[in-house]
């Protein structure tokens, strides 16, 4: 650091090149690394440039040995804030499309080194820079827990193995962030149950989101397998995510006393039935299920007459029996105050079961739906379905004894 209080020739010098940076639109990012201040365990910071609400702001990643913290400044705010971390650090590094500028200080002096970019260069930045864009992440490659995940080395690069995991998780977040928008109450506590969270890359995604957002998570994943629940506590604690905990059970042995959003992704047959209807009781803000092994109306399905030649093929049989039954989830969901949309997302393992229902509740529920309901009664009359496990559990006819079918 800087001996002085007021910045040395060679500082002063690199601090207008990050202003001229960022008059001239091309800056691209600037890491000020070898910390010294008085924030604890702070290892680097990269500032960035993106837009919110339509306007531009500087996005600031604190890097920690434990944890990422993510704050957002007003642009006229920017060289205030770069010049006081500055002071406090003994490297920076700006990256700019025009040039790049290293500041580098020791016991003696502080060192610039200025490197001048060709017009090759110049336009393969800007070409590297529009692609950043178009790719926007909805988390940050950065983030400390996908290292302890394994989706990124110790430099933060995503393992080749890894990438379509990458590009999973970041789908999911991008859903997540649409549907959060809609909630009211955004600024107060979230609390979220992630239901067969496994390894917990989503879980550990959506929490690190949250807190970015700067929103107050709790996020609990239930996971059945006791190691991958120590695994992901000892990621959680490791990672300084100190609101995330792991839970060893399913859906029926955990009954969480208050729950804002509802995740269950591949939970098995009806083990989806039975989280939707956790989510519905308990008055979830957002419910997303990904549903898998839909394996209880298949038997009872029976043929419209007019149907029976397409239906005779078993692949088609199959097909129709999912569909009816995310149909009738999607309009229970519906009858019951929820804005319901099913589409396709991308499997989170290599498979073709990459359906999702997104459910967000509507302020204006009193009672359910009638009118849904008949529909539903008029689909199920018309298949011959004696029995839905979500619209027993809602109306409390579910058999204790029938314990559903397991993959």
């Amino acid at each position: 650091m800087s001996d002085s209080t007021s910045p040395s020739a060679q500082e002063q010098q690199f601090l207008d090149a990050v202003q001229q940076a960022l008059e001239t639109q091309s800056f691209e990012r600037l890491i000020l690394s070898q910390y010294k201040g008085e924030m604890q365990q702070l290892e680097k910071m990269t500032f960035r440039l993106i837009e919110l609400q339509q306007q531009p702001v500087l996005n600031v990643l604190y890097r920690h040995k434990t944890q990422d913290v993510t704050k957002n400044y007003p642009i006229s705010d920017a060289m205030q804030i770069i010049a006081e971390h500055l002071a406090c650090c003994k490297q920076g590094n700006l990256f700019a499309s025009t040039q790049d500028v290293q500041l580098k200080r020791n016991k003696k002096k502080d060192l610039l080194t200025i490197t001048q970019k060709t017009a090759t260069a110049k336009n393969e930045a800007r070409a590297t820079q529009a692609h950043d864009r178009s790719k926007h992440r909805f988390v940050e490659q950065e983030s400390v827990f996908l290292q302890h995940l394994g989706i990124t080395d110790a430099q933060s690069q995503i393992i080749p193995s890894m990438a379509r995991k990458w590009k999973q998780i970041n789908k999911f977040v991008e859903i997540f962030s649409g549907a959060l928008m809609q909630l009211p109450n955004q600024d107060q506590a979230l609390h979220v149950v992630d239901f067969g969270s496994g390894k917990g890359y989503l879980t550990f995604a959506l929490y690190d989101y949250l807190a970015k957002q700067q929103q107050v998570p709790f996020v609990t994943g239930v996971e059945l397998n006791e190691k991958m629940v120590q695994f992901c506590q000892h990621v959680a604690e490791a990672s300084g995510f100190n609101q995330l905990d792991f839970f060893q059970g399913d859906v029926r042995t955990y009954q969480p006393e208050r729950l804002d959003v509802m995740i269950a992704l591949h939970a098995c047959d009806v083990a989806t039935d039975f989280a939707i209807h956790t989510g519905i009781r308990l008055n979830a803000q957002m419910i997303m299920c990904a549903p898998c092994c839909h394996k209880e109306l298949r038997p009872q399905l029976k043929s419209p007459e007019v149907l029976k030649p397409m239906l005779h093929f078993g692949i088609h049989a199959g097909q129709q029996a999912e569909m009816l039954t995310d149909t009738i989830r999607a309009l229970l969901l519906k009858a019951y105050g929820y804005e319901a949309k099913v589409f396709e997302f991308v499997a989170l393992e290599h498979t073709s079961k990459n359906k999702m229902i997104l459910a967000t509740k509507r302020a204006d529920f009193i009672a359910p739906d009638t009118a849904v309901l008949a529909q539903i009664e008029a689909l199920k009359n018309m298949y011959g379905i004696q029995k839905h496990s979500l619209e027993l559990l809602l109306n409390n006819q579910w058999d204790q004894q029938d314990i559903g079918s397991k993959c």
